[in-house]
């Protein structure tokens, strides 16, 4: 740990050499779903790879910048391009950069995601607000040595979503007409998609959507005292009886036209914060 504690310190310390801003709210940005980044009045932008001890990000639509500016008035830096367990690195490395959030002084993360929609009342394109969640990637970024300064031994996740974030979330998606959900996303390590049989089990355990993301980032982030917003993109349906091959292009299509109504979402909540 102190050596997760030294690569926390040497990161932080390059960015500030690159930039004197100090973001209030931390955004990771899913697949498909990077065009925010392009909302945010850009004060600095900082490829992954020069960054001490960041990863690579190694997937397509994955830009791979951490940008800092302002976004509906609020300092932020946002992830335009996230890791994923599945690209082979630790849970430690994938979540590095949230404790550089916080670090850096960002007291909220905002996570999206893009998923398959395993309710039977979603629809591709609809934009789930993340209630709760279901860790079934096998790992956990808080196994082995703690450290006091990054946060408890044993964090409590009765609330891992911030319950006044997600009332303000569908108090906007109300005032701009966005059709919204609320459920409970799981994660699996993928990165195959599921059999009809897995679905059906993830399905009776309580999930209405599966992805391969965001539930490590969310326990370091409540392993480090920050609120969490998690908003998710179904891009397409899991039914186990009507279940079809999945076609990337369609995934990535559908998160794209659901892309403009996300960031409405994310940009008028930003700007609401405290």
């Amino acid at each position: 740990m102190g050596g997760l504690l030294q690569q926390i310190n040497e990161a932080s310390a390059f960015l500030r050499k690159q930039t004197s801003f100090s973001p209030e709210i931390g955004i990771i940005l899913g697949t498909g779903l990077g065009a925010l980044a392009e909302e945010i009045v850009q004060d600095t932008i900082v490829s992954y790879e020069d960054i001490p001890h960041f990863p690579i990000s190694t997937v397509e639509s994955h830009a791979g910048r951490l940008i800092f500016g302002e976004l509906s008035g609020k300092k932020v830096m946002a992830m335009q391009g996230r890791f994923h367990y599945y690209e082979g690195y630790s849970m430690k490395q994938i979540t590095f950069p949230v404790r550089i959030m916080k670090e850096l002084g960002c007291h909220t993360l905002v996570v999206s995601n893009a998923c398959g929609g395993m309710n039977p009342s979603y629809s591709p394109g609809d934009i789930m607000i993340i209630s709760d969640h279901i860790n079934l990637l096998g790992d956990n970024p808080l196994i082995g040595e703690n450290h006091d300064e990054l946060g408890p031994r044993f964090p409590d996740m009765s609330e891992p979503y911030t319950q006044s974030l997600i009332e303000l979330a569908e108090k906007v998606a109300l005032q701009e007409r966005i059709k919204i959900q609320k459920g409970v996303y799981v994660a699996v390590a993928g990165p195959n998609l599921e059999t009809r049989a897995e679905y059906r089990f993830l399905r009776t355990i309580g999930a209405d959507v599966v992805g391969m993301s965001t539930i490590p980032e969310v326990i370091v982030a409540v392993h480090s005292n920050l609120n969490v917003l998690g908003l998710s993109v179904i891009t397409d349906e899991c039914l186990p009886d009507a279940l079809k091959p999945v076609n990337i292009e369609e995934i990535l299509k559908t998160a794209a036209e659901a892309e403009p109504k996300l960031t409405l979402l994310i940009k008028k909540v930003v700007g609401l914060i405290d």
